[in-house]
């Protein structure tokens, strides 16, 4: 898979229940993975809101390096290094660490190139959604939206398992409040990206909904949280 692939989540329908156009939502997923991954992992969620919105998923330019066995840990299910990619890295040899503070940014403004063609091609789309760094990343094109860096409208992002950016180059996309209707999602044992990294992540937006789970480092999808995506949904349609 070369980066920029495409997968079609769900083909487009119309909900039968209030006669609305399912949300279309670009997904950028996480370290070590790619569109598909990604795509394979929120099968659950596609499933639970199939009616609802369309996802498709876009893969980040970054191939990541052997090297990087030794610093970001390995996400559940996640294999060597074949066709995994990354949105951004952190340090010299081109691997990422989430909780690293550094001055240091390599290929952000190549995955920002990625999504801008992402909207153009395949889009309009009503929102954006991502996992762990892709949630870092959404944050960031959040910021960059407000300060009109990024051109395409973002209506609603989704943030699961996100955090604050600890790149100092990173910091004037945080500098004042984003007024974007935002979904934070995460769990109260994950060990990858802490709960306290994703709630520090909320002072950054206004009015932030958040949904908590009882698991890790995933994307929940069970039917006791289908009616929390819903009402985050309902409410960015009005």
């Amino acid at each position: 898979m070369q980066a920029g692939d495409w997968y079609n989540g769900v083909q487009t329908m119309t909900n039968p229940a209030n006669n609305a156009t399912p949300l279309r939502v670009l997904c950028i997923h996480g370290y070590r993975q790619n569109g598909e991954i990604f795509r394979q992992k929120t099968g659950s969620l596609r499933k639970l809101l199939k009616l609802h919105v369309d996802f498709v998923y876009v893969t980040a330019p970054n191939e990541i390096s052997s090297d990087d066995e030794a610093c970001e840990p390995k996400e559940a299910g996640e294999q060597g290094s074949f066709g995994q990619r990354g949105w951004w890295f952190t340090n010299e040899n081109n691997t990422f660490e989430s909780k690293k503070l550094t001055d240091m940014c390599v290929g952000l403004e190549k995955s920002v190139a990625v999504i801008d063609t992402a909207f153009k091609e395949q889009g309009p789309f009503d929102g954006i959604l991502g996992f762990s760094q892709g949630a870092s990343f959404v944050s960031l094109l959040c910021g960059m939206y407000k300060k009109e860096i990024f051109q395409h409208k973002i209506k609603f992002a989704i943030m699961i398992a996100g955090f604050k950016s600890r790149c100092s180059l990173h910091d004037m996309y945080y500098d004042s409040i984003i007024n974007i209707p935002t979904l934070h999602i995460f769990g109260e044992t994950d060990q990858v990206i802490p709960q306290e990294m994703s709630q520090d992540l909320l002072q950054y937006f206004e009015d932030p909904v958040t949904i908590t789970h009882p698991g890790g480092h995933y994307v929940p999808a069970t039917k006791s949280q289908k009616q929390s995506f819903l009402d985050f949904i309902n409410s960015v349609r009005s």
